[in-house]
């Protein structure tokens, strides 16, 4: 409740933090106004039926914020817009020329922006192509001449980029990360259905049961909230030195160094491409080949939700791009530069390369706690329906993390906005 009072004196006190809510709920209320334009020529009853039977697809629609139940003009969500940022982020890392272009601050940063979106265009187009295989394959497309197909797949991937557009704005206009706020926004705006759900499937499960998972769920939000605020502190030391004939810096801070320094980014960049197998195997289990199309029928049986191949594969992927988006975000080459500059030395450790390595060292631990809690939580509720065979909870896991680490982050984002508005206030 303390935080909840300064959150709104915070708000009254604070022109521009007022003016990004503001912004901010906009958007929210376009883009849940969007969800609800259907795609032109499918059946939509059909496709609603389909999505709560398959537990594939009920997850997919989760992260499209009910997009893909509806199967709205944003069916194809924010896929393409991510897949276009994981491949420029390693074409990055491969790529000298790029990576040049990523060391020259922000001019460099919008080029390589740009260069993502445009991407994010030919993928846009694929995944519409896909989307609809899967819905021939399905018999939920109710018309199939060629202008019709035009019209859905023009539809589909331009839905998508207006969506990464409004996800850009966010991020420039609002507050916190636009494509984790779009999601988050999906997400819960997809409660009252998942509410509706749960209470018709509580009727079946006895109440001991339904105690455990109230206390399972809060055991992972306080978990998931212990682990976002966790650093390590490392300490840093200043040199005096003479300027103007006066002595300068000295003293001694520290550099926090927090567990999980990619937050809810790695779920979010796994789930994009966990979900590729499936689906691809999805829409080619229905070729006309019948040597193919038997191959893609028994490996989308054996890789679904509930499977050990699914699940591992799924942590794999999360651990992976925990340490890949922390390497991203946590450079420590360019802050050991920095140290050294500004006279700051890590007792102990030698100012330059020697402090990089150290600082590499340690994010590599803390990185590996954060990593396997969050690999830990995406397949937790497989593990709880695997243990209790109630299938309810396959998507519990990821959604309360992202919700509350989106959260967490946005709350980080406002006060951050108050300490900078308390600083112009001190300089003038």
């Amino acid at each position: 409740m303390d935080k909840l009072r300064e959150l709104i004196s915070t708000l009254k006190s604070n022109r521009e933090l007022r003016r990004r809510l503001i912004i901010t709920l906009v958007i929210f209320a376009i883009f849940r106004f969007v969800t609800h334009i259907p795609v032109p020529g499918v059946d939509l009853e059909a496709i609603k039926n389909v999505f709560a039977s398959n537990q594939l697809l009920s997850l997919l629609d989760v992260f499209s914020g009910g997009t893909l139940a509806n199967f709205s003009i944003l069916a194809l969500g924010l896929n393409p817009y991510i897949n276009a940022s994981i491949i420029m982020q390693l074409m990055t890392m491969v790529s000298p020329k790029l990576e040049e272009m990523s060391k020259e601050g922000e001019t460099g940063q919008n080029i390589i922006n740009q260069y993502t979106r445009m991407l994010a265009v030919p993928l846009a187009i694929m995944q519409s192509a896909a989307m609809f295989m899967l819905l021939k394959n399905s018999n939920l497309v109710t018309t199939v001449n060629p202008l019709s197909i035009v019209t859905l797949l023009a539809t589909m991937a331009a839905g998508s980029i207006f969506l990464m557009w409004l996800g850009e704005n966010l991020t420039e206009y609002g507050i916190g990360n636009g494509i984790s706020l779009l999601i988050f926004a999906g997400i819960v705006g997809r409660l009252p259905v998942t509410f509706l759900q749960s209470s018709s499937i509580a009727s079946t499960i006895n109440p001991a049961s339904i105690v455990a998972y109230i206390i399972l769920g809060l055991a992972v939000i306080y978990a998931i909230v212990a682990i976002d605020e966790a650093k390590r502190q490392i300490p840093v030391s200043y040199s005096r030195r003479i300027r103007g004939g006066k002595d300068v810096g000295g003293g001694s801070t520290y550099l926090p160094i927090k567990l999980n320094n990619a937050g809810v980014i790695p779920i979010i960049f796994a789930i994009a491409l966990v979900l590729a197998p499936s689906m691809l195997a999805n829409v080619l289990k229905g070729v006309s080949n019948p040597t193919i199309a038997s191959i893609f029928t028994r490996f989308s049986a054996w890789f679904t939700p509930t499977s050990v191949a699914y699940n591992v594969f799924y942590f794999a992927m999360v651990v992976s791009f925990t340490y890949f988006y922390t390497a991203v975000v946590f450079d420590t080459d360019k802050i050991s530069d920095q140290l050294k500059k500004n006279g700051g030395y890590v007792p102990g450790i030698r100012p330059g390369k020697e402090t990089s390595k150290y600082l590499s060292y340690i994010v590599k631990r803390t990185t590996l706690a954060g990593a396997l809690f969050l690999g830990l939580i995406a397949i937790l509720p497989s593990i709880v329906s695997g243990m209790t065979g109630n299938n309810s909870l396959t998507i519990g896991g990821t959604s309360i993390l992202i919700v509350v680490s989106v959260v967490l982050e946005t709350y980080r984002k406002t006060q951050s906005y108050q300490v900078a508005r308390s600083y112009d206030s001190f300089i003038r």
